[in-house]
């Protein structure tokens, strides 16, 4: 009977190390054959150390006064409770004692040991770092064999994800100090590496539609190992080897082959460093498009759409390609942008095989229109310093209006543009309501420094200059005369505001003040912008103990100039417009490289009009990655040839010629931006868009007068990289960088005094390394080519000086724009016998390599 009892019991609790024990007979005695009823008159809690007793009754869910079964479920689940918190390696629950219908409980546990500390045996330092932020092991954690399990598995993956397909951890366990008995534990985490696996070959079987090469770009990361992959790892990881084949798919899927399937892969040992790896793949047969229709369309007709997909039957059968025209079409307009930017938010398109026949296949497009929004409220967050209206005169969403998702990306990028705010940490949050059919915009926005204050340099070939300058970009005239706004400087009204000097000693000085207010009046976008500057440029010779140098030549400019601008919504509102009026006083004394004055000084005077139109869709102002700049420019003077009754000017100066200057500039430049691919830093880094930055612009200066000639001034000097801002000798300055400066015309024009005509191409490839606001930087690679011309009739666009070379940007707002390159020429100049050395070109605060 009593072997009975024990195997009965044993039966209920399934759990290793868990009993009743004799019970002491006062009053009764048990029958574990029988169920009795007891109540629990006290409970006893042994082999606690660092565990409360009290939270040990209240987890097991006993408590005094309460009634229990013996043989029953409630001392049952207790101890199923107890195991659950994983701190005990035994638990047993007694009877102590009955008295008649009481009985008293022991609940008897055994803790486990808890971790003191844990070294590593067999890792770099750097490598315990890593690994210690994967573990999750801390001080005071209950050592159990799952705890010890997980951290050898979490050792191993690391290590296989690094590309050392054998290693092997092991842990050791030991007593802290044997003072302090088996309580506190440290562990020691042992690892064999092992030798890092590297792929010696990947081979595939049962390809015909692609090639091996194809194939092994379309694994992406999993490259084989060759001598001349200097910067391409050859280990094998596991997760990346996965993604590899899913790209295979994807390959094979964008080329219509729908059913095709990878049979099967393995590893196949070569040594102890290297692997092969064997891919066999099913292509199947090639898929092709046959009818596409759509359903659920009211507000668009089958044919508007159809204009839209511009997907043919008999096309190779391309799901990406469909999905592209139907949600994100990176080339143009896709369906769901059609209908979001007229108000259906909840547009949804589902694009179904309905019929598969022999190797066509045909689609039904479901689509669901959902209901019309307008826009509700329109909030701005996160401006610190920049007034509301500011912001909000650039927001392309008004209170009432159709919801356009275009608008708001119009948005994002004018708000870009004001160079007030981080684009990295640009927000929309649109809230919906149903009811009212309104979505209401939040946009949140994070200031950045924009202001400058700047001392800046530069050289370029033998020239060096320097500056010094003020900037503020966000600055508010209106709150000039207000005391609290002074901060250290009044602003958040947009306008800017700029003063500057640049000198490189002795030949060149240069002082300039400018003022633009985006805004004129505040409701429309019609910009007003005014500058004065002063120039003094000299021969070099230098003054005599402080007094006049007879050979001292100096030419003064002293200008000033105003213009209006205004943005247009036709043909489409990336449209602007400029028009303005400059004028600039020439003195000259004894400076007569350029001029042959009769007398030692002169004087000359230029008043021009100048009038643009620009289309500029440029997505960002320092990294655009996509959109393009178009602008067309004419300047012009009066034509006082014309009507000063002068005919042949054959007998006059220099000076009589040019007291008034008469030309007439025109102007095109072109600049196109486009992303390439996107590459993402990191595993949980931010996007990175390697662009093509292309660009053109032809330039022409030409006169009223035959008789009278071509000005002299407004010309264009080429070569090298001279700082922006350097107006020399009334010239239009071109960069071609690898070259030195001015090289171009100093060396194809006659008397090397500037030329009419210019043209110039150039091509770069950029890609960022830091788009953080404080410090931008991006590498770049170019090719350049460009040309000057004395005699407009000579002009050949085929021949061309060209370049190439490297170099690095980096805009900080206190600085700007620091430019570094390092170009080479690729063709001689007139008097070269050879080509000439490469060249470093620097430059900070300045805007670069502008035609």
């Amino acid at each position: 009977m009593r072997l009975l009892s024990i195997l009965v019991v044993l039966s209920l609790f399934p759990f290793g190390n868990t009993m009743f024990s004799q019970p002491t007979k006062v009053g009764g005695d048990v029958n574990y054959l029988t169920q009795n009823t007891y109540t629990i008159a006290g409970i006893v809690v042994v082999g606690t150390i660092t565990t409360d007793p009290q939270a040990i009754k209240a987890v097991a869910g006993l408590q005094e006064g309460q009634e229990v079964t013996v043989p029953g479920e409630k001392i049952s689940q207790a101890i199923k409770n107890l195991w659950r918190q994983h701190l005990f390696s035994e638990i047993e629950i007694d009877i102590a004692e009955i008295r008649e219908k009481d009985v008293y409980l022991v609940i008897k546990v055994k803790e486990l040991p808890r971790l003191f500390t844990y070294n590593f045996k067999g890792m770099r330092k750097t490598e315990e770092e890593s690994v210690r932020e994967d573990l999750g092991l801390y001080k005071g954690l209950n050592i159990n064999e799952d705890i010890k399990r997980r951290a050898v598995n979490t050792v191993e993956e690391y290590f296989v994800d690094k590309g050392f397909l054998n290693a092997v951890a092991t842990i050791t366990e030991s007593n802290y100090n044997d003072s302090l008995g088996d309580r506190w534990k440290k562990l020691t985490i042992n690892l064999n590496k092992g030798n890092r696996i590297k792929i010696n070959e990947i081979i595939f079987a049962g390809t015909e539609n692609l090639t091996d090469y194809k194939l092994k770009r379309a694994l992406k990361e999993t490259k084989e190992k060759r001598v001349w992959s200097l910067f391409k790892s050859s280990k094998f990881i596991a997760k990346e080897f996965e993604a590899g084949k899913d790209n295979i798919i994807v390959k094979y899927n964008n080329l219509g082959f729908r059913n095709t399937v990878i049979v099967s892969d393995s590893i196949v040992k070569v040594d102890d460093k290297l692997i092969n790896l064997y891919i066999t793949i099913d292509e199947d047969k090639k898929f092709y498009f046959r009818n596409i229709s759509y359903t659920g369309n009211t507000k668009y007709a089958t044919s508007k759409l159809d204009s839209i997909v511009n997907i043919h039957k008999g096309e190779v059968y391309d799901v990406s390609k469909l999905e592209a025209r139907l949600y994100a079409n990176p080339r143009g307009l896709d369906v769901t942008s059609l209908y979001q930017d007229q108000g259906y938010l909840n547009f949804y398109a589902y694009p179904i095989e309905t019929l598969i026949e022999s190797d066509s296949i045909d689609i039904e497009v479901r689509m669901n229109e959902g209901k019309e929004y307008r826009y509700g409220k329109i909030t701005v967050v996160g401006n610190t310093k920049t007034n509301d209206h500011v912001i909000y005169r650039e927001i392309r969403t008004r209170p009432g209006e159709i919801f356009s998702r275009s608008d708001i990306i119009r948005t994002q990028r004018e708000l870009a543009q004001l160079g007030y705010f981080d684009p990295q940490q640009f927000q929309v949050n649109p809230t919906q309501n149903p009811q009212e059919g309104t979505v209401d915009i939040e946009y949140v926005v994070a200031e950045k420094p924009s202001d400058q204050i700047t001392l800046s340099g530069g050289f370029g070939g033998n020239r060096v200059v320097g500056s010094a300058g003020l900037t503020f970009t966000n600055f508010s005239l209106r709150n000039f005369f207000k005391n609290d706004a002074w901060r250290p400087l009044p602003s958040g009204d947009g306008q800017r505001l700029s003063l500057r000097g640049y000198t490189n000693g002795a030949t060149y000085s240069s002082l300039n003040f400018s003022f633009v207010e985006p805004w004129l009046g505040g409701k429309k976008p019609t910009s007003l912008s005014f500058s004065v500057y002063k120039t003094l440029q000299a021969n070099g010779v230098k003054k005599i103990d402080g007094e006049p140098n007879p050979d001292r030549g100096t030419f003064k400019i002293f200008g000033t100039s105003i213009s209006i601008g205004k943005k247009f919504k036709r043909p489409d509102d990336w449209f602007l417009g400029y028009l303005g009026l400059s004028y600039q006083h020439y003195t000259l004394n004894k400076y007569g490289a350029i001029f042959n004055f009769d007398e030692d000084q002169g004087t000359s005077n230029n008043l021009s009009f100048t009038g643009s139109l620009q289309r500029n869709s440029v997505s960002a102002p320092i990294y655009p990655t996509w959109g393009s700049d178009i602008k067309f420019s004419a300047k012009t003077t009066l034509p006082y040839s014309m009507f000063d009754g002068v005919d042949d000017y054959s007998g006059y100066s220099d000076q009589e010629k040019y007291k008034w200057v008469e030309y007439y500039k025109l102007k095109f430049t072109a600049k196109w931006h486009t992303s390439l691919f996107t590459h993402k830093m990191g595993e949980e880094g931010e996007d990175h868009s390697i662009v093509l930055a292309t660009g053109a612009g032809l330039g022409y200066v030409g006169s009223y007068s035959k008789s009278k000639g071509i000005s002299p001034f407004e010309l264009f000097e080429m070569g090298g990289l001279p700082l922006t801002g350097f107006s020399f000798e009334a010239r239009e300055i071109i960069s071609l960088r690898g070259y030195e400066d001015f090289a171009l015309s100093r060396t194809q024009v006659d008397g090397g005094k500037g030329a009419p005509v210019v043209a110039k191409y150039n091509m770069e490839l950029r890609y960022p390394l830091s788009t953080n606001p404080n410090a931008y930087i991006y590498v770049l690679s170019f090719l350049e080519a460009g040309q000057v011309w004395g005699n407009p009739k000579k002009v050949d666009p085929f021949n061309l000086k060209r370049s190439g070379g490297f170099g690095m940007r980096i805009f900080m707002p206190m600085f700007g724009l620091i430019g570094l390159d390092y170009g080479w020429p690729f063709d001689t100049l007139p008097g070269q016998a050879e080509k000439g050395p490469g060249q470093f070109h620097f430059s900070i605060g300045m805007n670069l390599g502008e035609l």
